[in-house]
């Protein structure tokens, strides 16, 4: 399939800033074998699964609590990738893999609702991926930590934003025992993710497209997790 960013199909599968776009970024990071297995963790409508299994030719466990997985199925057979993806309905702190089964774990623009706390990466992701394995995400940040909320950006701020920058995120990850390698860096490809994502008519893109006009490039970033397992 084409990832045409302005079609019909593309622009309806969209959840936030353009999840695909990044992942094309991030997939620089990533060494993966045709035919290796990946967890797409929160990946939406699956364009991101779709991205991994025509990109890189693995087989993707489509993982999402809030999209149906029979929705998922249905999009992939859509386009000729029912057999490379594998939808899965499951919550990330009961995720119903096996230690050691991926060669890779993906989360773009998710990772923030669960992933946040300490210990998190240790009890419910690293485990399940195989030894030398690759751990990337992408979560919306921040430029620099802030001390406060900026009084014109509370309007938009909500409890379970989680945003951070590159240094706190990979503090948390270096504490944990089982990855290493940890580099945490801003992506270049924020701001078209972020066009993508307000050109989009869907209504929480048009409630974004304030929020960003105020925010005018201050604040936020796209950042880039990654890390191998130990």
């Amino acid at each position: 399939m084409e990832f045409d960013y302005n079609s019909e199909f593309f622009r309806g599968a969209m959840m936030g800033p353009n999840a695909v776009r990044i992942l094309a970024e991030l997939g620089a990071t990533l060494r993966l074998e045709p035919g290796s297995r990946v967890l797409d963790l929160g990946c939406g409508m699956g364009l991101t699964s779709m991205y991994l299994a025509q990109t890189f030719d693995v087989q993707v466990f489509a993982t999402d609590l809030w999209i149906s997985a029979t929705d998922n199925f249905e999009r992939f057979r859509a386009c000729g990738l029912g057999e490379k993806v594998v939808p899965i309905h499951a919550d990330a702190v009961a995720l119903p893999y096996a230690d050691g089964f991926f060669d890779a774990v993906v989360s773009v623009d998710s990772y923030h609702y669960f992933g946040a706390g300490e210990g998190f990466l240790d009890a419910h992701i690293a485990p399940l991926v195989k030894e030398g394995g690759t751990l990337a995400i992408a979560v919306p940040g921040l430029r620099h930590e802030l001390e406060t909320v900026p009084e014109e950006m509370e309007p938009f701020w909500t409890g379970d934003m989680n945003f951070h920058d590159c240094a706190w995120w990979k503090s948390l990850w270096q504490k944990s025992n089982m990855v290493k390698d940890v580099r945490s860096f801003s992506l270049e490809s924020h701001a078209a993710a972020w066009a993508d994502w307000l050109a989009c008519d869907e209504p929480h893109a048009k409630h974004d497209v304030e929020m960003m006009r105020i925010e005018n490039g201050n604040y936020f970033a796209t950042v880039g997790i990654t890390a191998r397992k130990k």
